[in-house]
């Protein structure tokens, strides 16, 4: 079990606070705060933070491909 205060093995995304796209999806709420909820305005702030996931999705599936849970 880690100790408090250590670092795991590679950056969890468990918590959105943990993520990569953190400041992406903060841009994206402060957008829409600014903006009175229109969506349209914040348009490229939402594709930012949707292209970050993707990359941070890939990275977790290519650090994955060679666990296996049975070994």
């Amino acid at each position: 079990m880690a100790s408090k205060g250590s670092t795991p093995p590679y950056p969890s995304a468990a918590r959105i606070s943990d993520s990569q796209c953190f400041p992406q999806y903060t841009a994206s709420l402060k957008c829409l705060e600014e903006f009175n909820s229109d969506k349209s305005k914040c348009q490229e702030h939402f594709d930012v933070y949707k292209e970050c996931k993707k990359k941070e999705r890939e990275a977790r599936l290519e650090r994955n491909k060679n666990r296996s849970f049975f070994s």
